[in-house]
């Protein structure tokens, strides 16, 4: 009974851990303006919508931050769904997870759950 509890103990700890570990490592970059000019000039943006509860958002973020140094023309941004509600509801962007492509002031691309590299970065592609 008592290693029972500790065990509920040790996975709520290690849960907690590993939220709080991607929280704290992945913080919303969505800045308005540079969103305007990189749109205005023509640049590639990739928009990454996150939750730090979700674990899909977690393994889209590695793949993302890889992603920014395999395509070093494209403006990376995310921003965290639930505490932005203001740029979720600016770009359309109703979930977790979703991953969107614009260029020339046009969405071009748009997935909600992928979290594999190959699917990833072939969304990235339909902007180059």
């Amino acid at each position: 009974m008592l290693s029972r509890i500790i065990m509920k103990i040790l996975a709520i700890f290690i849960l907690l851990i590993s939220t709080s570990s991607f929280a704290g490592e992945y913080e919303t970059n969505f800045n308005i303006e540079k969103f305007k000019f990189a749109q205005l000039n023509g640049k590639i943006v990739v928009i990454h919508s996150w939750n730090k509860s979700c674990s899909t958002c977690a393994k889209q973020k590695p793949i993302l931050e890889k992603a920014k140094k395999d395509f070093k023309n494209v403006i990376f941004m995310n921003f965290e769904q639930t505490k932005h509600k203001d740029i979720a509801q600016l770009l359309k962007i109703d979930y977790w997870t979703t991953i969107v492509v614009y260029r020339d002031n046009k969405e071009l691309a748009r997935e909600i759950g992928l979290y594999k590299e190959k699917d990833i970065y072939n969304l990235i592609k339909k902007g180059i």
